[in-house]
């Protein structure tokens, strides 16, 4: 993958100093906060149009994301300390100017007075899109409350608060470094390729290893450690980790509920709800109601039968626990259907997966991807060694409108580093104030296993399905095609957003599209046909188990923030809340011997504190409409490029310019069901 000529617009910079993250940040906010005052200033309510009144404020807003964004993910991804701590700061600030500008009452009365005059709203879908989208924005901002009001100004309050809990929250789990000293006879069935890698003790750790808690570490000693009692004190560790978020966690609750019921909501899920898919918290309970009676049935004989299995291996047991059920998942496979992950990982080196990703997505979307490799031209343009850019084009397309964005991968785990697997748009896509387009920047960050002096880093056949999700947020925000930043590429309602890396993931277990994807590390011989088989079979096994887990993260999402009233989220310990919905919904077993406050799970549930509060839900409720699309359009033919096309045109390239559902329609043909995903279940029937 060589560079295929010179992109119409450079690579964002990556040449921050903590100091200037911080000057520049405030160079933004002063110079919206000057257009906010001009506008204010020079336009009435009666002169008050789009034109002059929203479209400036929609230019500034892009212009503003081509270095906002990048100025706040310095936090998660610097290997600079001095970095990241600006970094949150420069969040912290933009978040508290954009508090201030959201709940401005002057450009509030302009909006409101064009919203409200059928004669003002303008022609243009898109536009007119954008102009209900921010009059809903500043009507969530608190500006229904009346002006000067003691209600406005708690509202306010509880914003910034909410603001700071979010970042410290944050903060915290990112930087959190912690772990277990363990002997060599501790970690038993753990892969010498994990074992290879650990810090070695001196001192009075002298003869052990330091385990922690980031994920090359924690899943495949969770899975492959023969030592029930290590895999409970690695298990209890991870979930105690960040325990000083417990209390940030609680009073963010809570102040969400509070300000919800300043606007007349019955509670936060309520307020988050009424602009989703879903709609409303009542559709949400009973979907999550509904899937749960299905699973349980399924859910109770694949426990039945793990716990046989644990049997052979102790034969006293009654119980099936927590830290149980990655190590006996992954035994049924090897011992019922001869499934070797390690001996399949060697088939999946990290890099040459990446291409033949690449090459899936040339064919599907008319993608091309290339690296660029020229020391010189990385100079200040990727924050780490670690970091990898490709150029992205329209293959067959030259000049301007060849080019589609920039795509980074930072894909190996550091001190510091956001430790779990995300996709974050660096620079969105939109129609500048010249009516010339930008393209976007978007960054893959994860955490695979490091390569070694003997071997590349070599991913689970889980990690290639994880790689596969991220890498279809990173396409969606590559070919989006909107005019406005706000509508960019992901950024879709939460319900919504999971379903197009959802879909991409059944690539991941097409036998025609493993083999393709597969190259052994040494021989580059393709995955053999029985292997394939093997793997293919297990798709679903402990299906229902896995399910439940996700209902379980969807039903304490929605305890936590839709309570019956103020006090009884006042009361509420979170903690006890997770535990007890966890040992009723997942059918896993507590620690006995217990009380309900034995792992504090929320505090690290970053979801819940990065924007997916009263939407952890979406993950199955959009894998309804992922199962919808996959099975309407590509069961059949996966690799089919017309229907490629079509899925990229009508979903990817809409970003949320639109109702979403008018664009899942379109894309289908009719209106979207669940058929698909209850059969993918082996639930139709039930």
């Amino acid at each position: 993958m060589s560079t295929r000529g010179t992109p119409p617009q450079p690579a964002p910079d990556f040449t921050h100093t903590a100091e200037s993250i911080i000057s520049a940040t405030k160079k933004l906010i002063d110079r919206s906060k000057l257009l906010e005052d001009s506008i204010a200033k020079e336009i009435t309510k009666e002169t008050a149009t789009f034109n002059n009144v929203l479209q400036p404020l929609a230019n500034e807003e892009s212009d503003m994301s081509l270095e906002a964004h990048i100025l706040g993910f310095y936090q998660y991804v610097s290997a600079d300390k001095a970095l990241r701590d600006a970094s949150s700061e420069a969040e912290k600030l933009m978040d508290e100017y954009g508090i201030e500008s959201g709940m401005r009452q002057d450009i509030f009365d302009l909006v409101d007075a064009i919203y409200k005059n059928p004669a003002l709203h303008p022609e243009v879908p898109e536009a007119a899109w954008y102009l209900k989208k921010a009059h809903q924005s500043y009507i969530k901002n608190g500006m229904s409350l009346p002006e000067g009001s003691e209600e406005r100004a708690l509202f306010k309050k509880i914003k910034k608060e909410l603001s700071e809990l979010g970042i410290r929250f944050s903060k915290t789990l990112n930087e959190e470094n912690g772990g277990i000293w363990f002997t060599k006879e501790e970690l038993v069935g753990v892969p010498e390729d994990v074992i290879s890698t650990l810090k070695v003790g001196e001192g009075e750790n002298e003869g052990k290893i330091f385990l922690t808690y980031k994920y090359p570490d924690l899943l495949p000693t969770m899975k492959y450690c023969t030592n029930p009692e290590t895999r409970r004190r690695l298990f209890l560790g991870n979930e105690n980790k960040c325990d000083s978020n417990e209390k940030v966690f609680k009073d963010a609750v809570v102040l969400r509920d509070e300000k919800a019921r300043l606007l007349g909501f019955d509670s936060h899920s309520d307020f988050v709800l009424s602009e989703r898919m879903a709609k409303s918290k009542q559709k949400v309970q009973e979907f999550l109601g509904d899937l749960r009676q299905k699973l349980i049935p399924g859910g109770e004989t694949e426990k039945a039968k793990l716990l046989e299995l644990k049997k052979t291996k102790e034969p006293d047991s009654d119980h099936y626990y927590l830290w149980d059920h990655r190590f006996y998942d992954n035994l049924m496979l090897e011992k019922d259907y001869a499934l070797d992950a390690q001996k399949i990982a060697e088939y999946f080196p990290l890099m040459n997966t990446i291409e033949k990703m690449f090459g899936i997505f040339e064919q599907l979307f008319g993608l091309e991807f290339f690296q660029v490799t020229d020391k010189k031209e990385l100079e200040g343009k990727i924050w780490h060694d670690d970091c990898k850019l490709f150029q992205v084009w329209n293959k067959g397309y030259e000049g301007d409108d060849g080019f589609v964005g920039w795509l980074y991968l930072d894909l190996h785990p550091r001190d510091g580093k956001y430790g779990h697997a995300a996709n974050f748009n660096l620079q969105p896509g939109f129609i500048d104030r010249h009516g010339k387009r930008r393209v976007p920047a978007t960054a893959l960050v994860c955490n695979f296993s490091k390569p070694t002096k003997d071997k590349p880093s070599l991913l689970k056949h889980d990690e290639v399905v994880t790689l596969f999700h991220e890498l279809g947020h990173g396409i969606h925000d590559l070919v989006s095609r909107t005019i406005y930043s706000r509508f960019h590429g992901t950024s879709v309602v939460r319900d919504f957003v999971e379903a197009p890396s959802q879909m991409l993931e059944n690539w991941c277990w097409q036998p025609e599209q493993l083999k393709y994807l597969s190259s052994h590390y040494t021989s580059k011989e393709a995955l053999p046909e029985e292997l394939i088989g093997s793997l293919v079979r297990t798709r679903h096994v402990n299906d229902a188990l896995a399910n439940l887990r996700q209902l379980h993260f969807g039903y304490f999402d929605l305890r936590v923030h839709g309570p019956s009233s103020h006090k009884e989220i006042v009361e509420m310990d979170p903690t006890v809340e997770y535990n007890e919905l966890r040992t009723q919904i997942t059918l896993l077993d507590p620690p006995a011997d217990t009380d309900n406050k034995f792992g504090k799970g929320q505090t690290t549930f970053g979801h819940l504190m990065g924007g997916y509060d009263s939407g952890y839900y979406g993950y199955l409720w959009s894998q309804v409409f992922s199962t919808d699309m996959f099975y309407q359009a590509f069961k059949k033919d996966p690799m089919n490029p017309e229907a490629g096309r079509r899925y990229r045109k009508l979903v990817l390239e809409r970003g949320g310019s639109q109702d979403e559902m008018e664009s899942l329609k379109e894309f289908l043909g009719r209106e979207p069901n669940a058929d698909a995903f209850l059969e993918e279940l082996g639930l139709k029937n039930n």
